[in-house]
């Protein structure tokens, strides 16, 4: 027999009360959440819309009482300086490249510590540390130790005296960041290495499958999602490098070696035009948020939200 169920009005209001209960609880839950993210609104989003209202003003520091509404003139002007689009293409050449390298390097570092071998922590360890040092003091520690035309590291092996920061500027600075960065995309890529089942390479190992046909068929498509990730990161990451290329190159020579954090700098700091530069910043925003959606939506069409494959 089945029990039919009235709906009366005091199960209608014992409803509501419970309803309001579980609102009132969840509420209470959240609210412990709320200073953080006030803080958070704070620190970012009131900074990014004054960094709006400046971006239609035409206001230079150096020039008292200039401040005035001049509308899309400043994005106009921004995307007709020849300065800026050498730095845009300097940012997508340090961006695509330091990636990749460093991926590629990551990813041949996360495959040999995933096998055992005597001193393995110790390496590890070594292999880590360039991340958890500070970009400055690495932009600082390769410019002096590295570079350096009369007492670097090159020009003792190489023995010749090629002033690498003004003959090779930008793929000086892409050395660097792809030495301090290669760490993370080890990292990432390791833990995707740990995390496969071992049970499946051994069927592999079993039924006669070498180890290039394992790693093609086996090993990279679990870590697809571990690189998609790295790549987010790194790209997120990477295109707003400003240390190295501040404490290394100075944007030198000329812009050579200029991507676009570092040009806002300038507008900024060394030209006092509070106007065109919010526009450049408003524009290298909307810019990494593009790429940034482009990549998670590739990464969510390759997985599905509860993590299964699709």
């Amino acid at each position: 027999m089945s029990t039919l169920s009235v709906d009366t009005p005091t199960s209608r209001s014992h409803a509501k009360v419970e309803e309001k209960k579980g609102l009132s609880t969840a509420a209470r839950r959240r609210l412990p959440l709320l200073p953080a993210l006030i803080f958070v609104i704070a620190v970012t989003q009131l900074p990014f819309l004054l960094t709006v209202f400046y971006s239609f003003q035409s206001w230079n520091l150096v020039r008292p009482g200039s401040r005035h509404f001049v509308g899309l003139d400043n994005y106009i002007d921004v995307f007709s300086d020849t300065t800026f689009l050498v730095a845009l293409l300097n940012t997508v050449v340090l961006t695509v490249v330091c990636v990749f390298v460093a991926l590629l390097l990551g990813l041949g570092l996360a495959i040999l510590l995933d096998r055992k071998f005597l001193g393995r922590g110790v390496v590890r360890t070594l292999l880590i540390t360039p991340f958890l040092i500070l970009p400055a003091a690495g932009a600082l520690l390769w410019k002096t130790t590295m570079f350096d035309p009369t007492y670097g590291l090159l020009h003792f092996v190489f023995g010749t005296d090629v002033d690498w920061l003004s003959e090779f500027p930008l793929a000086s600075v892409m050395a660097q960041i792809v030495w301090q960065w290669t760490p993370f995309m080890m990292l990432l890529i390791l833990a995707g290495l740990q995390s496969q089942p071992k049970d499946i390479l051994e069927a592999a190992n079993v039924d006669g499958a070498g180890r290039w046909r394992t790693f093609v068929s086996i090993t990279l498509p679990h870590l697809s999602r571990f690189l998609q990730l790295a790549t987010l990161l790194g790209a997120i990451y990477i295109v707003n490098s400003f240390d190295a290329i501040f404490l290394m190159t100075q944007g030198g020579p000329g812009t050579a070696s200029t991507n676009l954090p570092y040009y806002i700098y300038q507008r900024a700091f060394e030209g006092f035009d509070v106007g065109q530069s919010s526009a450049m910043g408003v524009i290298v925003v909307i810019l990494t948020m593009i790429v940034a959606t482009f990549a998670l939506r590739l990464m969510f069409r390759t997985f599905s939200v509860s993590g299964g494959i699709k």
